[in-house]
């Protein structure tokens, strides 16, 4: 019931010849992701996210500035720190150490988010189209 947000295979970042300088969890000058507290069994504290809801901020060292969203409601339960000491973890491990955050949706809504997403195959064939129509 918890999702874990990384960045998508496809995602430029884990493209070759890129370098992360920097990642910021600090999203504006009121909200640090951060600052997100969380404590009890009802996650007392923690963050409330949108879909839309910036998580974070990654620069390239080619200049290059991404914004990490949520891409899902509920709550933010932590994000991972590590990778502010030591980026490079995104790109070697992006699906297991290198996760950007953890959020929790609400029970009622986790059924139908699950519902909507795609299976690594159906990713696959999206990229696979993508691809195709680009070149």
């Amino acid at each position: 019931r918890i999702c874990v947000i990384t960045l998508a295979d496809a995602h430029p970042l884990l493209q070759s010849g890129k370098t992360i300088k920097s990642i910021n969890y600090q999203i504006s000058a009121n909200c640090s992701r951060l600052q997100n507290k969380v404590s009890g069994k009802s996650k007392r504290g923690a963050q409330f996210l949108t879909e839309l809801a910036p998580l974070c901020r990654i620069s390239s060292s080619d200049g290059e500035e991404y914004t990490i969203y949520s891409c899902i409601r509920g709550r933010l339960i932590e994000v991972n720190e590590n990778i502010l000491s030591n980026p490079t973890i995104l790109q070697e491990k992006p699906s297991t150490e290198g996760y950007i955050a953890v959020v929790l949706p609400k029970f009622e809504e986790s059924k139908s988010i699950t519902q909507g997403l795609l299976t690594q195959k159906e990713y696959e064939e999206v990229l696979l189209k993508r691809l195709n129509s680009s070149s």
